[in-house]
């Protein structure tokens, strides 16, 4: 390759990356903030009627259609060979695929506009608040869920969580046998030690168990999971008996850990036990001011997320306080009335324009690719062929001189 045309190239590859920034602008600028998004908000897509895919379509077929006169007039004299061609078609195919990309940088525009607006960290913060502040927001008929609202759900404070043990009781009745089912709740507690130690006790009389608090045979049938790493053996057993439904600081709100959607790259476990605390703290630790500011912030994140709310504070606060003390009351006139499901909605479609925006979609990955290598193709030979009739156009008339 001469000079001339490697300066072409580069030229038009200098052209290339000025409309991928126009575009990348046109997306920061055209995004229409977090209030908007919804479900249906994607960043790969191509959609064919909207203006990004309509000037796309005009900007790129006029550009290469230039590049392709412009190197057909003023580079297509020279004598190349094999190896020279070769170089020319491998230069090609990048400015065919930037030339084809416009919508990834204006994708890559919103998204910048996006986490300027909505930053990691606080994206985390809210998400943080909604977890903690998660077993408050149920519709009312969902505090009669078993699944939800259980005491094997309670992480803090210690003794728990618990694991429950159901145990069928029978009742003589005269003529008749009757049974009922009963749970009973203990501790989940660890012990640790020498795999060396732990075979030595296995061989051991009681006493050496009853150091835990438990003859030989009943720490066997408690024993939950037994664990080897190294040299050290893990158990995991039921520990203390444990009743929930007595402890006057235990209420129906601390029997649920789920969360509306984890902090990315924490270990669920950790944030569920973590917002355990801090919903513990707010109910039984500080004052009840606590408590109203987070339900405040709340109030504050629903309107910010566009989200449907009727939300009151203050009365949100006094009901939480009401049903805390007296647990035993139906939870059926909590105020916290607001769109959930859009809530979750939103917060989904937040991780995954977050952590999985697919610029690149599979979706579209097939057509993409059968796009430019026919594009380049078609480009490349008709450069080749013009060169090719260009160069036998001139050793036509040396061989009538001859």
């Amino acid at each position: 390759m001469n000079h001339n045309l490697k300066k072409f190239l580069l030229k038009s590859v200098i052209v290339l990356a000025l409309i991928h920034l126009a575009y990348f602008i046109y997306g920061y600028f055209k995004f229409t903030g977090i209030g908007k998004i919804n479900i249906y908000t994607e960043f790969y897509r191509f959609k064919f009627y909207d203006d990004v895919s309509i000037s796309h379509f005009f900007v790129t077929g006029l550009f290469l259609l230039t590049v392709l006169i412009l190197l057909i007039r003023n580079h297509s004299r020279q004598q190349y060979n094999a190896q020279n061609l070769i170089k020319i078609g491998a230069i090609l195919l990048p400015i065919v695929f930037l030339s084809l990309t416009f919508f990834m940088s204006y994708s890559f525009g919103l998204n910048a506009k996006l986490k300027q607006e909505l930053s990691e960290k606080n994206f985390n913060t809210d998400k943080t608040l909604l977890n903690v502040l998660n077993p408050f927001l149920y519709p009312n008929t969902s505090y009669n869920s078993e699944t939800l609202f259980n005491v094997t759900n309670i992480l803090y404070p210690k003794p728990y969580p618990v694991i429950e043990v159901k145990d069928t009781v029978f009742y003589d009745l005269g003529n008749k046998e009757s049974f009922s089912l009963q749970s009973a709740y203990y501790s989940i507690d660890t012990l640790k030690m020498l795999t060396s130690a732990y075979e030595k006790l296995k061989s051991a009389t009681n006493s050496a168990y009853e150091l835990f608090g438990f003859d030989q045979k009943e720490l066997q049938k408690r024993i939950i999971s037994k664990s080897t790493s190294k040299d050290s053996t893990e158990i995991i057993f039921k520990g203390s008996a444990v009743s929930p439904q007595y402890d006057d600081s235990i209420c129906v709100f601390l029997e649920n850990k789920t969360l509306i959607s984890p902090v990315n790259g924490q270990t669920v476990a950790k944030q569920q036990r973590q917002n355990a605390i801090e919903r513990y703290k707010l109910l039984y630790k500080l004052n009840k001011d606590s408590l109203l500011n987070s339900f405040k912030k709340l109030d504050t994140l629903l309107k910010k997320y566009n989200i449907e709310s009727s939300i009151n504070p203050v009365a949100l606060t006094q009901d939480v306080f009401h049903f805390r003390d007296k647990n035993q009351d139906q939870l059926d006139q909590i105020r916290n009335s607001f769109d959930r499901h859009a809530l979750i909605e939103k917060i989904n479609t937040l991780n995954r324009l977050f952590y999985h925006p697919g610029y690149f979609h599979s979706s579209i990955r097939k057509i993409f690719f059968i796009v430019l290598f026919s594009t380049w193709l078609f480009g490349f030979a008709i450069f080749v062929l013009a060169t090719f009739i260009r160069k036998s156009k001139q050793s036509k008339p040396d061989t009538i001189n001859q």
